[in-house]
């Protein structure tokens, strides 16, 4: 008497709809939820079909579909759900989701249908289609606005006739100005770093230590600054469209050697590079050119992003259809979930704190990696290091 009586309480305080109906689709029970959500009196409702409830096509369907059920013992809703329909008693609908269970309980059939209201969902859900086909409106407005503008844009521009003579001339002059100031950039920069090695090699004063210190900022702050232009000046001409490559056959064991008896001056305390060439033959075609600036952006960021006292490996390998350029370093690597951004322009991971840089370098090498038909391919590990391999067919 006491679990009834539980049961009684629950069913009554359920938020969601209850309704019990026999084998002919008598309401035998109905809770206050349900009541209040079809605008019945439970005087008004018990006993009465089930499929007063339903609007049509439910409502003509809905005993077939229990003798259907009760004969072949196929189920559409009951133990599946579904969302319907419900009217109500002053013949208003509204959306609800209807779950129906079965039970044979003392030789009866009693089926019981949970009615959970949708209304406030499909009202969310329509008012958000709403949004968005006015949201899509709004963009086609925009979108006739902006052909609108760019029409008047390309008659204007007829209007004034430009010639590609004129934007020959136009473009020449932009190369000349980036060369220029490259130019101009570049001398004053080469005659500081110059002074501050002059300045480390003769100067005898007593306070030597603290002159060799700020010598080493002045050459830092230099090289800081060259890099960040030689970057700009590298990305503007692939941007525009007038970098190619060159391809002309060289010594790929002197072109390295060369590169990195220059970059082991740059290299920290300790640092050392380590040069390994494999291959019977060392004759490669590339752009020397694009080939070195590449080469000297991977080791100066294996220098930047590893330590003191640590080896960076150089390896070149050549075959008879490929050559493979390696330069791997033990510094602090790239963040797993950063990698996929590595390319990208302006990319800097996150744990590269104060170190220097502007970011353009990977995306620089890449794309002179493919200017020469070749590719790059990373292995980084954080606190692990980086290897980057630059694979060129021959």
């Amino acid at each position: 008497m006491e679990e009834a009586k539980l049961l009684y309480a629950i069913i009554n305080s359920a938020i969601d709809g209850i309704i019990t109906i026999d084998e002919r689709g008598i309401i035998e029970s109905i809770n206050p939820a349900a009541l209040s959500l079809f605008g019945y009196q439970e005087k008004e409702i018990t006993g009465s079909n089930v499929s007063v409830l339903m609007p049509e096509p439910y409502k003509s369907a809905h005993n077939g579909y229990l003798h259907h059920h009760q004969t072949t013992g196929e189920r559409k809703i009951i133990g599946i759900g579904r969302e319907v329909l419900g009217l109500r008693k002053d013949g208003s609908t509204f959306p609800f989701r209807l779950a129906v269970g079965e039970v044979k309980y003392e030789n009866r059939r009693i089926y019981t249908g949970f009615v959970h209201d949708l209304s406030k969902e499909k009202a969310a859900e329509y008012n958000l289609k709403k949004y968005t086909e006015e949201l899509e409106q709004r963009i086609l407005e925009r979108t006739q606005v902006l052909q609108t503008l760019v029409n008047e844009l390309e008659k204007a521009k007829e209007d004034v006739s430009i010639s590609l003579e004129k934007e020959k001339e136009l473009n020449q002059l932009k190369t000349r100005f980036v060369s220029m100031a490259s130019h101009e950039f570049r001398t004053p920069l080469s005659s500081v770093q110059l002074s501050a090695s002059l300045i480390d090699k003769y100067a005898q004063k007593p306070d030597f230590e603290n002159i060799h210190k700020h010598t080493g900022k002045i050459k830092t702050s230099v090289g800081h600054l060259t890099g960040i232009l030689n970057d700009f000046l590298s990305l503007e001409k692939l941007e525009a469209g007038k970098t190619e490559a060159e391809f002309q056959q060289f010594d790929i064991v002197k072109f390295s050697e060369d590169l990195i008896e220059e970059m082991q001056l740059l290299a920290k305390q300790n640092q050392n590079i380590v040069y390994q060439h494999t291959g019977v033959s060392s004759k490669v075609n590339l752009d020397p050119a694009l080939l070195k600036n590449s080469v000297i952006n991977l080791v100066s960021n294996a220098i930047k992003y590893s330590g003191e006292n640590t080896f960076i490996e150089f390896n070149t390998e050549l075959t008879e259809t490929e050559l493979c350029i390696m330069v791997k370093d033990n510094g602090i690597g790239i963040p797993q979930e950063e990698q996929k951004y590595l390319f990208e322009p302006f990319f800097r991971a996150n744990n590269t704190g104060n170190i220097p840089g502007t970011g353009l370098g990977l995306n620089i090498v890449k794309r002179y990696a493919e200017l020469m038909g070749g590719e790059v391919i990373y292995k980084s590990a954080q606190n692990r290091g980086t290897t980057i391999t630059l694979m060129f067919k021959q």
